[in-house]
C-alpha cells in the first residue's frame, strides 16, 4: 500500500521572471543546503530548492573517459534530456531516454543535498549497466518508479535514437534495482507482452493488500495496460476499449491509493476528451472487461496532460501547451470546479511530471521538451529544472 505523503504546496507572493526560453511549439507526442538556479527562466522564488539539470553537467570517472565518448560520438551534450524522476530522501533518480545519438547513460542519480550551481548527474547504479548494444544492460529508460520497499523499477524500451533513426537494440524489459545496495535484483523480459504496434511509455508500481508487488505499464501503441505479477511471475494484457483512444498518441497513467490500500489507476490518451480509471484489484487479476470506469470529460474540452499523483488520492494535471498545474482530489467529481490551481506557469518550460518526495514537498520536473523534439534547443541543449510546486501571486 502506497503511503500517502503530506501535500505541501507552497504559497508565495513573488514576481514571475520570464525570459531565456519560449514555448514555440506544443507537445509533439509526449536535507540541508541545495543547489541554486541561475537563469532568467527560473520563476521559482525558492532558489535554494531549485535544481538545474543539464546534459553538459554529467559525472565522469575521469576526463579522458569523457574525451573518448565525445570523440566517438557517444556523448553529445545537447542530445541529453531528463524526462522522468523519482525522489528518495535527498536523492533523485532520473530517466534520460536515448531519444537521440550521444546519450552516454540512460539512468542517473542526482544528489539533492550538496549545493552546486548545476547539479551533476551520475550514472546509476554504475557505468557498466549503461552500455548501448549490450542486452544485459540498459538501452533506453523512458520511465522509472521507486516503490515503498526502496526498489527502483526502470522501464527500458530497448529502442534508441527514437527521434532520429530508431534502432532496436534489445527486447523491452523492466529492471528492478535495490536502492539500498545498488544491486539489480530482477529483470523482466516483456517480449511476450508486446506487439509490433507497442509503444511503451510509463510505469507504475502497485502493492496488493497482502503486500505483493505488481507493475503496470502503459502501452500506447497497442492500446493496452500491461500487468506483471512479480510474486506470481504472471502477466496480463488489458486491452482498452477503442473509445478510449481517438489516436494512439500518449497514454498517461497515474496511480492513487486510499489509506485502506485500495488503489486505482487513472489513464487517458492526450487526444482523448475523457478520463478513465480501473481499480487495482481488477488489474491484478487481468480483468479488463466491464471494469473500466468513464470518470468524465476533461474540463473545457481541452487536451490534458496527467502529470502524476501525490501518493494518496490526489492527481495533478496541466493543459496541453500550458504550464499552470492543477490538483484534483479523485474522491470528488471530476469537473472544473474541483480543480485547484497549485502553480502558475510561465513561458519557459512545460512540466513533464509532478511527484512527491524530498522534504515532503510535491515537486515539478520541467523542461523545454517541445523545443528538444523540434531540435530548437541550441548548443546548450534542453533547459531542465526540478523544484517544489509553488503557487505564486502578484505583489
Amino acid at each position: 500500500m502506497a503511503t500517502q505523503l503530506q501535500l505541501l504546496v507552497l504559497l508565495i507572493c513573488a514576481a514571475v521572471v520570464i525570459g531565456a526560453y519560449s514555448s514555440t511549439t506544443d507537445e509533439s507526442s509526449s536535507g540541508s543546503s541545495n543547489s541554486v538556479g541561475g537563469t532568467k527562466c527560473d520563476k521559482n522564488p525558492l532558489s535554494e530548492l531549485t535544481f538545474q539539470l543539464s546534459g553538459s553537467n554529467l559525472h565522469w570517472p575521469c576526463e579522458s573517459t569523457k574525451n573518448i565518448y565525445v570523440q566517438s560520438g557517444r556523448y553529445v551534450p545537447r542530445n541529453v534530456i531528463v524526462t522522468r524522476a523519482q525522489l528518495q530522501k535527498d536523492s533523485a533518480f532520473v530517466a534520460l531516454p536515448r531519444y537521440k545519438q550521444g546519450v552516454p547513460f540512460t539512468l542517473g542519480k542526482v544528489n539533492l543535498k550538496k549545493g552546486e550551481c548545476l547539479t551533476k548527474i551520475a550514472p546509476y547504479p554504475c557505468w557498466a549497466i549503461q552500455e548501448e548494444g549490450n542486452c544485459q544492460a540498459l538501452q533506453s529508460v523512458v520511465d522509472i518508479a521507486v516503490d515503498q520497499n526502496g526498489l527502483l523499477w526502470a522501464l527500458d524500451v530497448g529502442i534508441v535514437n527514437t527521434l532520429e533513426q530508431p534502432i532496436r537494440r534489445c527486447s523491452p524489459k523492466i529492471v528492478a534495482i535495490n536502492t539500498a545496495n545498488n544491486k539489480v535484483v530482477k529483470s523482466i523480459d516483456l517480449s511476450d507482452l508486446v506487439t509490433s504496434e507497442s509503444r511503451l511509455q510509463f510505469i507504475v508500481v502497485d502493492y496488493s493488500k497482502d503486500n505483493k508487488p505488481f507493475v503496470y505499464v502503459a502501452d500506447a501503441g497497442a492500446r493496452s495496460i500491461l500487468v506483471y505479477d512479480i510474486t506470481g511471475n504472471k502477466s496480463y494484457r488489458i486491452v482498452l476499449p477503442k473509445a478510449t483512444a481517438p489516436t494512439n498518441d500518449v497514454l498517461y497513467v497515474a496511480l492513487t491509493s486510499k489509506p485502506d490500500g485500495t488503489s486505482t489507476l487513472f489513464f487517458s490518451y492526450l487526444s482523448s476528451q475523457r478520463l478513465y480509471s480501473i481499480k487495482g484489484e481488477y488489474l491484478r487479476v487481468g480483468q479488463g472487461a466491464g471494469s473500466i470506469i468513464d470518470v468524465g470529460p476533461k474540463p473545457y474540452g481541452k487536451q490534458a496532460v496527467l502529470l502524476g499523483a501525490d501518493g494518496g488520492t490526489s492527481l495533478f494535471f496541466r493543459y496541453k501547451g500550458e504550464n499552470d498545474i492543477y490538483l484534483w482530489d479523485s474522491e470528488t467529481c471530476f469537473k472544473a470546479a474541483n480543480l485547484q490551481e497549485v502553480q502558475r506557469g510561465g513561458d519557459c518550460r512545460l512540466s513533464t511530471q509532478v511527484l512527491p518526495g524530498h522534504r515532503k514537498f510535491m515537486w515539478a520536473l520541467e523542461s523545454n521538451f517541445h523545443d528538444f523534439i523540434a531540435d530548437k534547443t541550441g548548443c546548450n541543449g534542453a533547459s531542465i529544472v526540478l523544484h517544489p510546486v509553488v503557487r505564486e501571486c502578484d505583489d
